[in-house]
């Protein structure tokens, strides 16, 4: 498929003439103006490579190209100017952030080639993300694979709290919940720094000691660097230590920061992690919710209130879940599980809450060899997932 490159010009005859020149090797569009060009972004189509003109009335090049890179930072940008003074170049590379800089007439042979080269670097670009990505994300799900593994009671539920974090997000319009995502997964690693007792008690809301407190109002702090570790998780891990901040400043760790200087994704996880906090306290959800709107304090109000949509949206597609028991090999990836599975013995393997992967149905057929499993599996998954599964069986 050719790709996509965008022409934003304010005389048309120009633009005609570039789609007529590039038309045969490339997905030629064109723009009349800034505005139009900021409008074929919003459509949704994925330019590799935008080419605008300097001077344009109402909004110039620089001022448009800064605004393309804002809405579609991948794709790379060519600045063509008859005006080639310093501050323009300048203006051009520190605002508009081009690739190229063309100065007007332009030799054909001259743009084809700097238009070559766009489209190379944006391959470049997103070939490299899509190997980084793939990788850190495959290695994720491993590793919170195998700490379920060895904690199942401190990560049993942080695929459930990944899910709540990404449909609070689409409710605030969030455009990348990657990093949230991945800080819901590990938002509790320190877990493992803690003793099991200690741990448990602070779980369920009994008291600690003295000694015991600062172990678990460090958390955070110790999460966050054992994140900071691994490349390209810095974001998650400032996410991470700041995942207990109040919304008013209050709470650790214990500086200035306040209000929206607190990570976004920090302030939607301390929603969360109090609310389940109060659920597994025996709190009802509605209850739960209440009792968090009068800690105003704590909470930024507009997560607040995000949380408490998703929560009634989330009760209101349960209808579309369905439950039932089922034996070890009618067990799949993506089921949820409702009732522990636990060994013939009554050793835990995985809590209720827990999203079945592939890592874990490897485990579960081993432990079947050796020790045996408790059949049937209480768990539930969607409607449309259960006949498709009914077909496979058939």
């Amino acid at each position: 498929m050719p790709d996509k490159i965008l022409f934003v010009d304010d005389e048309e005859n120009v633009l005609s003439a570039l789609k007529r020149q590039f038309r045969k090797t490339h997905e030629v569009h064109t723009a009349v103006g800034g505005a139009a060009g900021l409008e074929a972004i919003a459509r949704g189509e994925s330019f590799a490579v935008i080419v605008a003109d300097m001077q344009m009335p109402e909004m110039n090049g620089v001022e448009f190209l800064r605004e393309a890179k804002k809405r579609s930072p991948d794709s790379q940008r060519l600045m063509l100017t008859g005006n080639a003074d310093q501050k323009t170049a300048t203006d051009a590379v520190n605002e508009g952030c081009v690739f190229r800089f063309l100065n007007k007439p332009c030799p054909p042979d001259l743009l084809a080639s700097a238009l070559e080269d766009g489209i190379e670097q944006h391959r470049l670009i997103n070939a490299e993300r899509e190997l980084l990505e793939g990788t850190l994300n495959g290695s994720i799900k491993l590793l919170t694979d195998i700490l379920s593994i060895v904690a199942p009671e401190s990560f049993g539920k942080s695929m459930a709290l990944r899910k709540m974090a990404r449909s609070t997000a689409g409710i605030l319009s969030m455009q990348s919940t990657w990093n949230l995502e991945v800080a819901a997964m590990f938002s509790n690693i320190a877990y493992v720094t803690i003793p099991a007792e200690t741990l448990e008690r602070a779980l369920s809301g009994g008291s600690l000691s003295a000694v015991e407190q600062p172990m678990i109002d460090r958390l955070p702090e110790v999460g966050s660097n054992l994140l900071a570790n691994i490349p390209r998780l810095e974001k998650v891990a400032r996410i991470v230590l700041y995942k207990e901040k109040h919304f008013d400043g209050g709470g650790f760790p214990e500086d200035n920061v306040a209000g929206d200087a607190i990570p976004l994704e920090s302030r939607i996880l301390k929603v969360l992690s109090d609310l389940e906090r109060l659920k597994t306290q025996g709190m009802k959800l509605a209850v739960a919710l209440q009792h968090m709107a009068k800690q105003a304090s704590r909470y930024d109000p507009a997560i607040l209130e995000a949380v408490s949509k998703m929560t009634t949206a989330e009760q209101a597609d349960a209808e579309q879940i369905i439950t039932k028991e089922v034996k070890l090999n009618g067990l799949q990836a993506g089921h949820v599980l409702l009732t522990n599975i636990e060994t013939e013995d009554g050793k835990l393997l995985y809590n209720a809450g827990k999203e079945i992967t592939a890592t874990i149905l490897e485990r579960l057929y081993n432990f079947r060899r050796i020790s045996g499993i408790q059949e049937p599996i209480k768990i539930s998954m969607k409607a449309s997932d259960s006949d498709k599964s009914n077909e496979a069986a058939a």
